[in-house]
């Protein structure tokens, strides 16, 4: 086999080559970096030709057919995490080449929640601005306790939100197209209807997988039923609401505010009406942008590629 060319993608603080050890690869391996977004599908193309061997950073750089199909080199894909919707599994197939995947930390992604949710509640990036400024409170905050938490699904991040509720003293309630009432207080929650769930809790945080059924299952029904007090979190992923809607609830203060880590656009442009308005407050796709878990997606990548060149792929998605 020719010396591996090896691109990783996306790896926007180029921690990659600090966390694996990437001189445990075949000697005369070639390591590219790409710390920016390539939006462009032909300069996607263009860029990624020479390699053999592609990492992506879970679904920031999409691979579909029509740039699988002109990578003449392609021989593996490797992604971080255990899926990735973004990769056209059906064209590496059809082309033979393997798509391994990577462990992952299970945890972040509920801790920034948790995160999101204080920072609404008690005001912090505001007061933090304001202090600054040289104001010393301007606003009262929320207490959490006695307060009802409502999860759009519960499943294992549902779950450990739903127990740090519970540890705060909120009464937690969920509901997910598929949850039964056991389910539900197996995790920490009570099962009730949609509508109830968002006609009566204080906070609503989202914990689905993006698919067919879930993809817009907030609208604007859902925001509308929305107490004016209420919040609204989502660290899952954007498809899962009508983003026209929310941005409709939040600029006619039809809700208190929002914490928002996942957009339909990412990187999120700061002329993006979001960034203007001062009762949201957003992050940019942190949920898994953790030390410990970017250890585990590199070290896996590394491992994929020598099994990979050693003629026994492991962790293969397709």
């Amino acid at each position: 086999m020719r010396r591996m060319k090896i691109a990783i993608l996306d790896d926007y603080l180029r921690v990659a080559e600090t966390l694996a050890d990437v001189r445990r690869l075949p000697p005369g391996s070639e390591v590219v970096v790409f710390d920016r977004p390539i939006p462009d599908r032909d300069e996607l193309v263009a860029k990624l030709r020479p390699f053999d061997v592609v990492v992506l950073m879970r679904e920031r750089t999409p691979l579909p057919a029509a740039v699988i199909e002109n990578l003449p080199n392609l021989r593996l894909v490797v992604t971080t995490g255990g899926r990735n919707a973004a990769i056209d599994l059906a064209a590496c197939r059809a082309r033979n080449i393997p798509v391994s995947g990577t462990g992952s930390v299970g945890t972040p992604t509920a801790e920034l929640t948790w995160g999101l949710i204080l920072a609404l509640v008690k005001r912090i990036p505001a007061e933090d601005r304001a202090l600054r400024a040289g104001t010393w409170q301007t606003g009262l905050t929320e207490g959490l306790a006695g307060k009802r938490l409502g999860l759009v699904g519960l499943g294992k991040l549902g779950t450990q939100v739903a127990r740090v509720g519970l540890a705060f003293g909120m009464e937690v309630v969920a509901w997910s197209p598929n949850l039964d009432d056991a389910r539900a207080v197996a995790g920490g929650a009570k099962r009730v209807e949609k509508a109830e769930l968002f006609a009566t809790s204080d906070v609503i945080s989202l914990h689905l997988v993006l698919g067919e059924r879930t993809r817009n299952i907030v609208g604007a029904d859902e925001l509308s039923a929305m107490k004016p007090s209420a919040f609204f979190v989502n660290t899952s992923r954007a498809g899962l609401v009508d983003m026209d809607a929310l941005l409709a609830a939040l600029q006619t203060r039809r809700i208190a505010g929002a914490g928002l880590d996942v957009f339909p656009e990412e990187p999120l442009p700061p002329s993006h009406a979001l960034c203007a308005l001062p009762h949201v407050v957003l992050t940019p796709h942190l949920g898994y942008v953790t030390r410990e878990n970017f250890a585990v997606f590199y070290q896996d990548a590394l491992e994929d590629i020598l099994a990979w060149h050693r003629g026994a792929p492991v962790r293969l998605l397709t």
